[in-house]
This record gives C-alpha cells, sequence and structure tokens, in this order.
C-alpha cells in the first residue's frame, strides 16, 4: 500500500509540476527578486499531501510509523508523518520550484519566522471539504480549518514584508494547491454504518451538490485572502483502492463501481466550478488537474511506471 501510495503521489506530482512548470514559463509566476526564490507553495488537502500535521493530532489517522517514509532522504528513512514510503505531491512541486526546505506543517513547532515564505503544509490525513468528513478518525482539520490556520500565517506575512509586499508576494510569487475530495466519499458518503443517515436523506447529486457549495466558499475564501494562483487535483479512482476492494469484497482486478462513479461525477462538477470561479474572480486563475485520468492509467499500464506487481498493497 505505502508504495503504491508512493508512485501513485510521484506520478500526480509529475502532472501538476509539468502545469506549474508551463505556467511559470508564461509569467504566471514571477520571479522573485530577493532571496524568496521562485516564491511560496501553500498546501491544502489530505493525506495525499499530509507532511505531518496529524502527528500534532489526538487522531486515529497517523502515519508516524514505519514503513512510512523509509525512502524519504530529508528524514533519514524515518517516518514523518507523510502517508507514503517518499515525498508527496507537494514535496516534489516544491522541490521542483527550488524552493531550499518542504513546506513545513503548519502545526509544527519550528514553522515559524521566515520559514513560512517558503510554504506552508496545512493538509490532515482524514480531513475533507465537509466538516464532517473523517470523523471516524476522532480527529483531524478540515478545509474549514485549514483556511482558519492559512489566515494566521497571512498576517504573520504581514509582519514579516509588511501589507504592501506581502499583498504582492501573496498574489504574483505564491502556489496554492488544493489535494481534497476523496474522503469526502471514502470517510463520508460511503462509509459502512456511519454514513447510512446521510445516504438515506441525500441522493448523490444532493451531497456532491453540497461538498462543490462547500468548496466554492473555501477556494473563494482563499481568493479574499489574496491567493490568486491555484492549482487543483480533483478526486482518483477510489474505487480501486485496496480499502474499497477489502470492505466490498472484490477480487485483486476488480474495482468498487459506485466510489468510482461518484468520482466521476464529483471531478465533472469541480471542473464546471473551476471554469466558473476563473470567469467571476478577477486576477485568479484555477487550474485542474486531472488525477483521476493520470492514476487510472497508473492501474492499468502499472509496468511502464516502474512496478511489477498490481498487487503493491
Amino acid at each position: 500500500m505505502a508504495m503504491m501510495r508512493s508512485i501513485a503521489s510521484e506520478s500526480c506530482a509529475i502532472l501538476l509540476l509539468v502545469l506549474v512548470m508551463v505556467l511559470c514559463s508564461c509569467g504566471w509566476i514571477e520571479a522573485a527578486d530577493d532571496d524568496l526564490g521562485l516564491g511560496a507553495s501553500y498546501i491544502f488537502g489530505d493525506s495525499l499531501v499530509d507532511a505531518g500535521n496529524n502527528n500534532y493530532l489526538p487522531t486515529l489517522s497517523k502515519a508516524n510509523i514505519k514503513p512510512n517514509g523509509i525512502d524519504f532522504k530529508a528524514s533519514g528513512g524515518n517516518p514523518t508523518g507523510r502517508y507514503t514510503n517518499g515525498r508527496t505531491i507537494g514535496d516534489i512541486v516544491g522541490e521542483e520550484l527550488g524552493q531550499p526546505h518542504f513546506a513545513a506543517p503548519f502545526l509544527a513547532p519550528n514553522t515559524t519566522g521566515r520559514a513560512i515564505l517558503y510554504g506552508v503544509n496545512y493538509a490532515s490525513g482524514g480531513g475533507g471539504v465537509m466538516n464532517s468528513t473523517g470523523r471516524i478518525f476522532v480527529n483531524r482539520l478540515s478545509m474549514d480549518i485549514q483556511i482558519d490556520y492559512f489566515n494566521i500565517t497571512r498576517k504573520q506575512i504581514d509582519k514579516l514584508l509588511g501589507p504592501s509586499k506581502a499583498r504582492e508576494y501573496i498574489m504574483k510569487k505564491s502556489i496554492f494547491s488544493v489535494t481534497v475530495g476523496a474522503n469526502d466519499f471514502l470517510n463520508n458518503y460511503l462509509l459502512p454504518v456511519l454514513s447510512i443517515g446521510a445516504r438515506i436523506s441525500q441522493t448523490p447529486d444532493q451531497f456532491i451538490d453540497d461538498v462543490i457549495t462547500h468548496l466554492r466558499g473555501q477556494l473563494t475564501r482563499l481568493y479574499q485572502l489574496d491567493a490568486r494562483k491555484f492549482v487543483i487535483g480533483n478526486v482518483g479512482p477510489i474505487g480501486c483502492i485496496p480499502y474499497q476492494k477489502t470492505i466490498n469484497q472484490l477480487d485483486e482486478n476488480q474495482c468498487v463501481d459506485l466510489a468510482n462513479e461518484l468520482a466521476i461525477q464529483y471531478n465533472g462538477r469541480l471542473k464546471d466550478l473551476l471554469t466558473e470561479l476563473n470567469e467571476n474572480l478577477p486576477g485568479a486563475t484555477f487550474v485542474h488537474a486531472n488525477v483521476f485520468d493520470l492514476v487510472s492509467d497508473l492501474i492499468k499500464n502499472y509496468a511502464k511506471y516502474g512496478t511489477h506487481t498490481k498487487s503493491s498493497h
């Protein structure tokens, strides 16, 4: 499972990185004229990009045990709270942008001072768009809380750079990556037993409407905090992950149709939302990263990605 997650993370990172590099070459991100390099990477989402925030929470969702981290050179092969054996999507993108350090977890005690100018990671394993998502883990950071925390960072940047330069730095030299949504299905709407009430009271269309409405508000709030350059990943083929196969008692080569259908439906709505935001929020650019198709190709054509077995669970 850790190996497969790492391969998927690195493949998704390639997609995100290509998008970022193209946009950089088109002047989407302006080069800095000081020691801040290309700017900052502010990362929001779930376990795909959590860099250790859950280490500081009383939660059942933690990744600070091996084999997590065994191939992560920066930690000497020790677990850091990343839900993978290697780097996360956010790590790879930041590294390739030339940032000297990985974006530090917001909750880490050393995430202070000028370190925040290189980026901060707010992601949380088990978190989602909806505040109710991931409650099975007792504690996690939802997107609303993650944005609350960015608001704190935003005020700290004002103090470090001054209001005018801080606003310019956030607007012109910072990337906001959002990788969220899978848990809203896996650990909310599709959760055995606990989700029965929600599934009775809401059709899939209604639930997806609710998620999209909340996400619209969250992305707009980031815009109001001066974020302008966004890369938004859609939901991958969640019906093909080992967890879903196990609870639905499927064979290795089968996937859960309902989960994948929900992901596809949500992804269509997400793409429409990003088009809407690009049209209605002046100066903002929302780039859509099609994680679903990339990971689907990884599953179908796994050998070309360097793994020789489908069952790296």
